[in-house]
């Protein structure tokens, strides 16, 4: 993907979330945007902080892990770092919990309100090394963009 190519999709995330304050149905829309748009996926989607947990929120692909605890996988790693995490082999990642044995790559991107963490963002691919510089920062650029619709 280019720049360019997120650039229109931040355009369209804006577009879509601009009025609704709803997080749920926000999340939904955000998910699905991805899905429809980004090729070589399996899962995006997000999960939510409560509790010293990160809770399954909403996503598109197959049954997913419910809970994931902070600190723990690839977005529990997010969470506790409040770091995006691009990972090339999750099969190489310390700790990697393997919800789905198809995915090989994946992209975490924390989600925040008042600079706080409030959950994660996650994407997965099946091919190795899916996801660049350029996914990464235009996916983060996309969650700001998010954040801003829902808390301003």
């Amino acid at each position: 993907m280019t720049a360019s190519f997120y650039d229109t999709l931040n355009r369209q995330v804006t577009a879509l979330l601009t009025g609704e304050d709803d997080q749920v149905a926000a999340l939904a829309n955000f998910s699905a945007l991805l899905n429809d748009n980004l090729v070589d996926l399996n899962w995006v989607g997000f999960y939510l902080l409560k509790n010293d947990q990160l809770v399954l929120g909403p996503f598109q692909g197959k049954v997913a892990c419910s809970r994931i605890l902070v600190g723990k996988g690839v977005c529990g790693t997010a969470v506790e770092t409040n770091q995006t995490q691009r990972i090339a082999d999750v099969h190489q990642f310390a700790g990697h919990i393997a919800c789905d044995s198809a995915s090989k790559s994946e992209l975490v991107v924390p989600f925040r309100r008042d600079g706080i963490v409030i959950g994660v963002l996650d994407i997965d691919s099946p091919s190795l090394s899916r996801f660049d510089e350029i996914d990464q920062l235009g996916v983060e650029t996309m969650v700001k963009s998010l954040e801003i619709c829902l808390f301003g």
